[in-house]
């Protein structure tokens, strides 16, 4: 059987860019349309309002150049306005070849808003479609408030729609303006007007006001909608329009009898870009394209994608360009290690996993994010603990660092089941304890290595909270060795490097 197309209408850079503090300048524009186009294979870009400003023309006309040069002007769509043929003459200057035109859809806003009669409205909206039509400019047809219109005064708008179809209109575009919808509404009256106009195309605009964008979306496709107008990230203004990811998701999951043609393997490219051109951040739990949704948790998760997928659906990460990652912190299990060690080309036997295990947990208790490129560090720091017998801790210490006074250290130091506490100062708190220390071991009559060499460094890619991993080179006679140390913080990270020193001397 031969599947419905749906076209996908994309108004990231009209309605999108109403998002609140979002511009995008010319340039971005330019290469976010080119990507819905050549990269996501949107069916049509609404990219603009007309009248609105220069740059906004600017704009307009550089990507109805581009889209002229490549076959594109009649998939290029912009707002425009019943104005007496402003808009047509700003859009004949800019190239533009489809008009989506605003009008009411609403008895509510026709009457408060315009102050205006049925027939007016239709007389003045005649012309506009008329005037595009002489200046070879197609005509879409925006109901504004139409979902309100449907719930208030159904009888107005089937009194627009019959005299719509009368007119040269390619397709009439029904927003949800004010994100009022239920989804059972809107399969009601998406299915109410389908049986009354079935050769007219119907377009769907779902704002998410109530979070039920993707919801009432999928209602209209069952409804028999031929059109959806969607964004990159959801963005639009107050809770934003219904979002691309997910609308399309939902579509190619739950409605295998429809096609649309838009590339799965695209959408998280093109979102990040969105992203960053708009400054808007993505929630890290946002379906499809957050950073963490694909990510597995808990350990009992990863253990059950062992074994034959278990906590596996659809949505598999590979279909939207993206890859499944296991998170690791005090949630972690042996199956969440293995799975990182695997993606890293390591392998561990049981105990050392089990050691491993037990450190990132304690790191995770410690609020500390834990990353797969620290695996390495940590594998080192508990296999390094192996290597001698615990006979010296360091139990506690106090360091200071305040303006106008040398840093100081204050330490409490166990050595063969003894404690010492002593305090010093020095250049910074690493020496300060280093001095504090030679006080203990003073009293042992014991000397310290010489420290000759120091280095810090933290995974690739790693932040400000990343783990570090100290190494320090002792020399103590004619023997050289090194420690590591690991912690959050880079002097801690060194007092644990000290405290594997003290044992192996």
């Amino acid at each position: 059987m031969e599947r419905r197309k749906i076209e996908i209408m994309d108004t990231t850079l009209r309605d999108g860019e109403q998002t609140s503090g979002v511009s995008f300048s010319i340039s971005e524009k330019l290469t976010i349309t080119q990507l819905l186009l050549e990269e996501l294979h949107v069916d049509r870009a609404e990219i603009a309002s007309a009248r609105v400003s220069d740059g906004e023309f600017q704009a307009v006309k550089a990507i109805l150049n581009w889209a002229t040069a490549n076959g594109y002007e009649d998939r290029i769509e912009v707002l425009s306005f019943v104005d007496n043929g402003v808009s047509i003459e700003w859009m004949i200057n800019a190239g533009v070849k489809v008009q989506n035109l605003l009008t009411k859809g609403s008895l509510n806003h026709l009457t408060h808003q315009l102050k205006k009669t049925p027939e007016q409205h239709f007389a003045e909206i005649k012309h506009v479609i008329d005037l595009a039509g002489s200046n070879n400019i197609a005509t879409n047809v925006y109901l504004e408030d139409w979902s309100n219109g449907m719930r208030n005064s159904p009888e107005y708008v089937y009194q627009y729609l019959d005299f719509l179809s009368t007119q040269p209109v390619k397709r009439i575009l029904l927003p949800d303006t004010l994100g009022i919808l239920t989804p059972s509404e809107t399969f009601k009256y998406i299915t109410a007007l389908q049986s009354r106009y079935p050769d007219i195309h119907f377009d769907f605009h779902a704002h998410n006001d109530y979070d039920l964008g993707t919801a009432n979306v999928l209602e209209a496709v069952k409804a028999g909608i031929s059109g959806l107008h969607l964004t990159v990230n959801g963005m639009g203004e107050r809770a934003g329009n219904a979002a691309m990811a997910s609308a399309v998701a939902v579509i190619k999951d739950f409605v295998p009898e429809v096609e649309i043609q838009l590339k799965e393997s695209s959408i998280y490219k093109v979102s990040k870009l969105v992203e960053t051109f708009s400054g808007v951040r993505i929630p890290s739990n946002k379906p499809i394209v957050g950073d963490h949704v694909f990510t597995q948790t808990a350990g009992i998760h990863a253990d059950g994608d062992n074994k034959n997928n278990l906590y596996f659906n659809d949505l598999l990460p590979e279909r939207f360009g993206r890859k499944r990652q296991y998170a690791l912190g005090k949630t972690s299990g042996k199956a969440n290690i293995e799975k990182n060690l695997q993606e890293l080309g390591l392998k561990l036997n049981d105990e050392d996993l089990k050691k491993v295990t037990q450190r990132v947990i304690e790191l995770g208790d410690k609020k500390e994010t834990v990353t797969k490129e620290d695996l390495p560090y940590i594998i080192s720091d508990v296999l390094d603990s192996n290597l001698y017998e615990e006979k010296v801790s360091v139990q506690s210490y106090v360091l200071t660092n305040a303006m106008g006074l040398r840093p100081s250290a204050t330490i409490s130091v166990v050595i063969d089941g003894e404690k010492f506490e002593e305090h010093a100062q020095g250049d910074g708190q690493f020496d300060a304890f280093m001095n504090a220390l030679t006080n203990v071991y003073d009293k042992k009559s014991r000397s310290l290595p010489q420290l000759i060499d120091y280095a810090v460094r933290i995974a690739p890619g790693s932040n400000s909270d990343a783990l570090c991993e100290t190494i320090i080179t002792w020399e103590i006679g004619q023997k050289i060795f090194i420690t590591r140390g690991l912690d959050s913080d880079q002097t801690v990270s060194a007092i644990k490097s000290t405290q594997k020193m003290l044992n192996i001397i």
